[in-house]
This record gives structure tokens, C-alpha cells and sequence, in this order.
């Protein structure tokens, strides 16, 4: 009976606040307007080259991060914003597209004095860092667009349903269960994750319960994806595609293409025996990765 007294999230919580403090992060709040607040962690002060770090639907950014930070806050001065309805990020607009997070996420750059940086998205946060680099290229200096398919189809959207065989997608996204949470884990790592169900709803209790209602409006705000044409418009900065091998979420296909499409500053790199998080999966390699890119050394 003792293992279910125990939280999982909020211990290994505690290690991830300890992680960030130890980078030199802390957590803060920005109202950028009247009607929105960012929630984000960061450092006080920095001389460093700024980088931010946006996450993908699921558990807020650090959770998603965690290896990265703890990387690259060694030479970058490490930003990492809660989307809008994640952590402690809230809004009274009714916008819920994301182009909004985008501009949510500029305001707040703008708000902290920083008007160039790089931006790192994964999955839904790297369609919020394309549109951060196609409305301010004079903003942003680099982009790493991480197992995001920035150039989805509706159908796209119909196969995820069929792979994960679901009728919804907030079954997958926004789980309310333990048997939807292993399912989407079982698109989303390449390698089998065994938890018995009392973790498994402890993630559900802690991470995936608020702003359910908002959460499930950010799918449906989405503006890409709306149609089948999957056109998009090319970057002008340099863009790093980053993508796990064995992708369920977002098949490796997407990635060749959306290489194509974002035009000849791109390039696409493949992690192996990996599916939709790598930067969890292996962090070394995805580290290095765009650690080179960063520099400019590849």
C-alpha cells in the first residue's frame, strides 16, 4: 500500500527544480498585456547567447527539457516559456491558434529586453517556433524544428487516429486514463515503457488534468494542418530539422518533406532507435546535434 502514498511527479519534481536551480534558472512571471501572463523559467542575468526552449503538448517545459537545460544553460543563457494554458501560463484572449503562442512568446522575449534569439521546438511547440521565425526573421536567429510536422495534412490527422486506434485526438493528446497515457508512451518512445497503472495516474493527476477544456481548444485553434495542401512557407535563417527514427506521432516522411518545403537553409538529421521525444530518448545525440548547429559547426 506504500508505493501508493508515493508521487512519482512530485519527487522527481523536486529533482527538476533542484536541476534548474543548480543551471542558474529560476522560475518566473511576465504579464506581457493586460490580459496575459507567461510563466517561464530563466536566469536573472545573462551575457550569454540566448536560446529558447519550447515545448510540445503533455507535461509543461521542464519536464520536456530537463537533459537540455542542464546542457545548454553551459553556454546559452536557457529560456523556458509555459505555452499559454501549461504551467502557470494564462490568457483572457480567446485566441487559440499558434500563432498566438507565438506572439505570446516574442512578447515576452521583447518584455525581458532580448531582441535576437534562437528558438528549439518540440512537436507542438515546434510548429509555435516556426511561426516565431516566419513573423520575426529579424528576431530569430536560428531555428531547430524538432519532431514537428509544421507541414501536417487533415489526413495526417485521420492516420494518427487510425495507428493509435482512437476516435479522438484529445484521447491521445489529452489523456484521462492509464490505458490512454501507455498508449500514447507507446507511439511516442521507441523503446517499451512498463508502469503499473498508479504512476501512470499520478502523471494524469499532476500533468494532464488542468486546463483540460482550454488544452482540447488549442487542437482545434490550430491553423496548420487545416487542409490537405500541407504547404508552407520557407524560412529565411537557417533551420535544423531534428527527428526520431521510428516517429509514430509524426512519421519520418513528414520530415524529408518538410526539409524540402522549408527550402535550401534546411537540413534535416535522424536520430535511430528513436521515436517521438529524442531529446529524451538519447540527449547526448540530440545535444550534440544542435549544439554543432548552434555554433555553426555543421
Amino acid at each position: 500500500m506504500a508505493a501508493f502514498c508515493l508521487s512519482f511527479v512530485s519527487i522527481y519534481g523536486s529533482f527538476l527544480r533542484r536541476c534548474l536551480a543548480a543551471a542558474g534558472l529560476s522560475s518566473q512571471s511576465v504579464d506581457i498585456d493586460s490580459a496575459t501572463t507567461i510563466s517561464f523559467w530563466g536566469p536573472a542575468a545573462s551575457t550569454k547567447p540566448p536560446l529558447v526552449l519550447i515545448h510540445g503538448f503533455g507535461p509543461h517545459g521542464v519536464w520536456q527539457w530537463r537533459p537540455q537545460i542542464s546542457f545548454f544553460s553551459r553556454q546559452f543563457s536557457v529560456y523556458v516559456p509555459d505555452l499559454l494554458f501549461f504551467g502557470g501560463s494564462s490568457t483572457e484572449s480567446a485566441d487559440r491558434s499558434e500563432i498566438f503562442q507565438a506572439a505570446s512568446v516574442a512578447k515576452l522575449m521583447e518584455k525581458l529586453g532580448i531582441s535576437r534569439y534562437s528558438v528549439v521546438g518540440t512537436s507542438y511547440g515546434g510548429l509555435v517556433a516556426y511561426r516565431m521565425a516566419a513573423m520575426w526573421p529579424e528576431r530569430v536567429e536560428k531555428v531547430v524544428i524538432a519532431s514537428s510536422a509544421a507541414n501536417m495534412r487533415r489526413r495526417d490527422h485521420v492516420e494518427l487516429l487510425k495507428r493509435a486506434k482512437l476516435e479522438k485526438v484529445e484521447d491521445l493528446l489529452l489523456p484521462s486514463s492509464a490505458s490512454q497515457l501507455r498508449k500514447l508512451f507507446g507511439l511516442s518512445v521507441f523503446r517499451r515503457l512498463l508502469m503499473p497503472d498508479f504512476i501512470l495516474n499520478d502523471f494524469i493527476d499532476k500533468l494532464y488534468s488542468d486546463n483540460r477544456k482550454e488544452k482540447l481548444e488549442l487542437l482545434k485553434g490550430l491553423t496548420l494542418g487545416q487542409d490537405d495542401t500541407g504547404t508552407i512557407c520557407p524560412l529565411s535563417q537557417k533551420v535544423l530539422i531534428v527527428w526520431g527514427e521510428h516517429d509514430k506521432i509524426f512519421l519520418l516522411e513528414k520530415a524529408v518533406e518538410l526539409e524540402k518545403l522549408l527550402g535550401e537553409n534546411a537540413r534535416l538529421q535522424v536520430i535511430k532507435n528513436t521515436s517521438h521525444v529524442p531529446q529524451l530518448e538519447d540527449s547526448g545525440q540530440f545535444n550534440n546535434i544542435v549544439n554543432n548547429f548552434l555554433h555553426g559547426l555543421s
